[in-house]
């Protein structure tokens, strides 16, 4: 388990309600920010401090990998100037019983505080550019201790956490409902692309006339295997890469999990990336060879464009 910090500034309401916390990829002069890089990194069982308002009002258990997901739309007018394009991660929040002021016991926590891209200053305000932080264990500790009994039933929750869908569902189900309403798309094409998200329909049809067995376990009864996104549903800028077959994969319902999650992925010429998040014997586990890497068979070209987003989008590559 690792410790996470969260400073919503603007967005608190936002991301409490809907389980989840977001960021642009990148400044909005394009740059790299280590904050928003730290959404890649955080893995389900997780545990993330909310800080708003000067307190520390949530715990949040993580329940999935972060998403390439756009901007949630209930954000407003709040970050005009972020970019549209960014990273979701889904939070199990629970409010405390009773906020915290670090601020209060910032000597307790200043010996904690980490060099480099620490979430608060040796005063105990927060900082206003760092959105995503790691918390050391120390820190962490200290946190908690302050929270006595309920701190440590939190702690039991966390490591019983699962992996949860719920806030990258509702991402969906909002695309959804703009496809419905898009204007445009005839009613054919409109249910397509809704069947679709579910890989059925048009999609499942276009990706068998490409693939005819799951690339990792040899599977070829289409009853055992799901037509997977390569580029994900919600990623799609149209419709014709929703329904593109050259956007699909048949795999099998374990090696689809990771596929989705990005514990593993491809490169163009078949070799298998897995993540170095996940442990190697776990996937080895799964019946996927790992020693020597195995090799799926080279993809084609429009097949690599898709790889390509998935590889920097959807494979987690840790720090």
């Amino acid at each position: 388990m690792a410790f996470w910090w969260v400073n919503h500034k603007q967005t608190y309401r936002q991301e409490v309600d809907g389980q989840y916390i977001w960021s642009p990829k990148t400044k909005s002069n394009g740059s790299r920010n280590q904050s928003y890089d730290n959404l890649r990194l955080v893995m389900p069982g997780d545990l993330v401090f909310s800080y708003a308002g000067a307190q520390i009002r949530q715990l949040g258990i993580v329940t999935r990998p972060a998403i390439s997901s756009p901007k949630p739309p209930e954000f407003g007018s709040a970050g005009t100037n972020w970019a549209q394009d960014g990273w979701m991660v889904p939070i199990d929040w629970h409010a405390l019983p009773q906020p915290l002021r670090p601020k209060e016991f910032i000597s307790e926590i200043r010996p904690h505080l980490p060099e480099k891209y620490a979430p608060l200053n040796e005063e105990g305000d927060g900082y206003q550019h760092v959105y995503l932080a790691a918390v050391p264990d120390g820190m962490a500790e200290e946190l908690l201790a302050r929270l006595g009994a309920w701190g440590v039933d939190f702690l039991r929750i966390v490591r019983g956490a699962g992996d949860d869908d719920g806030a990258i569902r509702r991402v969906d189900d909002a695309l959804e409902i703009e496809i419905q309403s898009a204007p445009g798309l005839d009613e054919t094409t409109r249910q397509a692309v809704i069947e679709a998200r579910r890989g059925q329909g048009r999609f499942r049809l276009n990706v068998e006339a490409v693939e005819q067995a799951c690339r990792v376990t040899g599977v070829t009864d289409p009853r055992l295997l799901r037509a997977s996104h390569i580029k994900p549903w919600r990623s799609c800028a149209t419709s014709a890469e929703r329904l593109d077959g050259n956007n699909g994969l048949l795999l099998c319902p374990n090696v689809d999990h990771l596929f989705d999650r990005g514990y593993i992925s491809f490169q163009d010429d078949g070799s298998i990336l897995v993540s170095p998040l996940v442990d190697c014997t776990q996937i080895a586990r799964l019946g996927i060879a790992i020693a020597p890497p195995l090799n799926v068979g080279a993809f084609s070209h429009k097949q690599a464009t898709y790889l390509a987003f998935h590889r920097e989008s959807v494979f987690l590559h840790g720090s």
